[in-house]
């Protein structure tokens, strides 16, 4: 959707849930300024941890990357090229930026503090109230990167502010069919997926965009994602809270901790199949059946479209 205000976003977009791509956006100079050499130079020789990995598809369950540190204006470098000089593991190593807080377990990241000369490049749109914000988190990448599928609890934007991306989604409801492990799915090629390991994953309906540089992608919260850097690009995500304040756990520096209550819940979960398992099978079958239907009855929405 093209030259979408403020006013349109809320009252004919966000209401519905679902993720749009808007174009036309007023995002300031960084569109046109953030070139290899301006963002080497803009922010200097400050250090940063980056991911590094041998291979374009990253796995953060198996952790099929390692942690390093370079200068910023190095690493940019490094990111922008396809193969290196100077590496770590191979000489076609894949690079990640994730910026985070100065004290990555306790500080958001905020593009503002970390990344100050930069961050006046950018016009972030406020389709939000000010307190609703929680993080802005500047991501570089390699071409060919390929990001793992998760969810968010939060509402984002991804500003896509050079390169180009390409974005599958899977809606929260296909979440039985993504084989996940906690926020994360285990399907790690979504384009070849290993059928005969995951037979569900076929069900999971895919949603594709391909973000150009300039564009803004919403993800509403819970929406699982799996993005992919055609080439070398710099991107911004900005997360804001649309639940209430009190619902999100008050450690989660990433936006990434389900709410209190969701947490909760799955605790009692828990503790009651643990209480099952003091019945014979045959009663533990039946009676988590039940409880199966008893779900579904209470909590599921049926107006799904």
């Amino acid at each position: 959707l093209s030259g979408v205000t403020r006013e349109r976003f809320l009252r004919d977009i966000y209401p519905r849930r679902k993720p749009v791509v808007l174009t036309g956006m007023e995002l300031g100079t960084c569109t046109t300024k953030w070139t290899v050499d301006y963002l080497s130079q803009a922010e200097g020789s400050k250090e940063v941890k980056i991911h590094v990995s041998t291979v374009p598809q990253m796995d953060f369950l198996s952790k099929n990357f390692v942690y390093r540190t370079l200068p910023f204006d190095v690493f940019v470098r490094r990111a922008a090229e396809v193969n290196h000089q100077e590496y770590f593991l191979s000489e076609d190593e894949k690079y990640y930026l994730r910026s985070v807080g100065e004290d990555a377990r306790k500080d958001i990241a905020d593009i503002r503090k970390q990344f100050p000369v930069l961050a006046k490049d950018v016009q972030i749109p406020e389709y939000f109230e000010k307190d609703q914000f929680f993080s802005s988190v500047f991501r570089i990448s390699s071409a060919g990167l390929q990001l793992w599928t998760h969810y968010d609890v939060m509402d984002n934007f991804l500003i896509q502010v050079t390169g180009k991306k390409r974005v599958v989604l899977y809606s929260p409801r296909d979440a039985p069919y993504l084989y996940l492990s906690g926020t994360k799915s285990e399907v790690l090629d979504v384009d070849n997926p290993d059928v005969e390991r995951y037979p569900l994953f076929v069900k999971a309906k895919r949603y594709q965009c391909f973000l150009e540089a300039g564009d803004v992608l919403f993800i509403p919260a819970l929406w699982f994602h799996n993005v992919i850097s055609e080439e070398f690009g710099v991107a911004l995500n900005v997360f804001w809270k649309h639940l209430p304040a009190e619902s999100y756990d008050k450690t989660d520096t990433y936006g990434n901790k389900d709410p209190m209550a969701a947490s909760r819940a799955i605790q009692i979960l828990d503790r009651a199949l643990k209480t099952l398992e003091e019945l014979p099978e045959e009663y533990r079958d039946f009676y988590a059946r039940r409880m199966v239907l008893r779900i579904q009855e209470k909590a599921y929405r049926n107006d799904y479209g």
